[in-house]
């Protein structure tokens, strides 16, 4: 039975390989999103399934995912009557375009005068492989629960790791999931994840002629799509920016505040520019709805021409409350463009996705022992905060496991990690003292040998 202190000592001993572990991964370019090169990817699974089978899980192995990239998977037995614990990442990462402005290279992982690790998945997750590298590194050769490992190959896009998972739920019965993908409000500020947001999206397509033509011999009687679609856009906000969309659900935020100072640090808004929305930054990021135009297709300003434009596509992708149902917020966002016609424009919609959102059960046990030993190996009163993200998964896991707990944590920091920008990082203490308190979690849940700590085994 090992001690938070020895937990504690052997993850620093184990840190330099860890973090040389950690680099190797950061420099894979194992983006998923559709037109980018294949092979960093499979190269990136490869060395995932190598890493684990470094760590103990000798049986790591390839899951293929039928359309989409493979998972890696593996298991390691515990006790008898020990609970089963699966732990989660994903391998793939966005994209890392020169013009987002990066100060160093993406994919070569750089230490840096502020001590943090800096590199496109830095963060956003390779630090969730690390965690799981580390922990299994300790627990493998005696082992105080049975450990399932399910790493996703494409998260960041649009993942199919969703329907295998509810199609095949034999495979996935577990009575706690640790979900390594998200991270605290500041480095050392020990949290919780209990609430996420969904996310859905749909395109909309305004037309308004059957060509381009002049806009000087046309313009002033005939519309363009380009103003039809900045006046629908325009629609979806109040005068104070928050998301107006009939239909579409929002709510309240019960835990720890979100840190104004921390959250204006780490969005990068800058000096002068005003918040969007009324009432508390919690609300707004955690409990409530915001939409957005992640996307549009339109002439770029060089090759843009002096004519009207006939028609123009945007993705809109919407962040939907925790507890709202995914398809009928989606449906809701749907139904209200269909509606907005200026000048009789000709207006269509076509679904992307739906994407869970999630809220965990916080008087479950598995819950308290998470909190427990964040408090141990930090020292610190832990935080119950949200995501203003989603992982979609949980949910389909959750109807593989319906008793299961999840455990939302990890290194990624709201104030600097930069997930999905420029300069993505994570800082390596935080790291540390987020493996310790993973292993002493597990090695906890399995001192409850024989109990049943969500509910009867699934």
């Amino acid at each position: 039975m090992s001690t938070a202190e020895e937990i504690t000592a052997a993850t620093k001993a184990m840190m330099p390989d860890v973090l040389a572990r950690h680099a190797t991964l950061v420099g894979i370019r194992s983006i998923a999103f559709p037109g980018f090169p294949e092979q960093p990817v499979h190269d990136m699974a490869q060395a995932v399934i190598d890493m684990l089978k470094d760590a103990g899980a000798d049986n790591a192995r390839l899951q293929e995912i039928p359309g989409g990239y493979p998972a890696v998977v593996a298991e390691i037995p515990g006790p008898e009557g020990s609970p089963t614990v699966l732990l989660y990442a994903h391998y793939d990462v966005q994209p890392a375009a020169e013009d987002q402005g990066w100060t160093s290279d993406p994919w070569t992982a750089t230490t840096k005068d502020d001590g943090r690790i800096y590199g496109r998945g830095a963060a956003d997750d390779k630090s969730g492989l690390a965690m799981h590298y580390a922990t299994i590194a300790q627990l493998a050769k005696n082992p105080p629960c049975s450990i399932q490992v399910l790493v996703e190959g494409e998260e960041e896009t649009i993942s199919h790791l969703e329907e295998f998972v509810e199609h095949n739920p034999d495979r996935f019965r577990f009575d706690v999931a640790v979900i390594a993908d998200v991270g605290p409000q500041a480095v050392n500020r020990p949290a919780l994840t209990t609430a996420m947001r969904g996310d859905v999206s749909c395109t909309i397509t305004v037309s308004t002629l059957s060509a381009p033509v002049h806009s000087g011999l046309f313009g002033g009687a005939a519309p363009d799509a380009m103003t039809a679609m900045i006046r629908i856009l325009d629609t979806l906000h109040d005068g104070n920016g928050d998301t107006v969309i009939p239909g579409v659900d929002s709510g309240t935020w019960p835990g720890a505040d979100m840190d104004e100072a921390i959250y204006r640090q780490g969005s990068a808004i800058l000096d002068g520019v005003d918040y969007l929305g009324t009432g508390t930054i919690s609300d707004r990021v955690w409990a409530r709805p915001s939409v957005t135009v992640i996307g549009m297709d339109v002439p770029n300003t060089v090759e843009g021409g002096n004519v009207l434009i006939p028609s123009v596509k945007a993705r809109l992708s919407l962040r939907i409350a925790p507890g709202a149902d995914p398809e009928g917020q989606l449906a809701a966002l749907m139904s209200y463009l269909e509606t907005q016609t200026p000048w009789n424009c000709k207006v269509e919609v076509e679904r992307v996705k739906a994407g869970s959102n999630f809220q965990a059960d916080t008087s479950a046990p598995a819950i308290g022992d998470a909190e427990a030993a964040l408090a141990e190996i930090y020292g610190k009163d832990v935080e119950q905060i949200g995501s203003g993200g989603s992982i979609p998964l949980v949910a389909s896991l959750l109807k593989a496991s319906p008793k299961a707990s999840v455990v939302l944590w990890g290194v990624q920091d709201t104030e600097h990690a930069r997930i999905h920008a420029s300069d993505e990082s994570v800082d390596p203490a935080e790291l540390e003292r987020m493996i310790a308190a993973q292993v002493l979690l597990l090695t906890r849940l399995g001192e409850k040998t024989g109990e049943k700590n969500t509910g009867e085994k699934n």
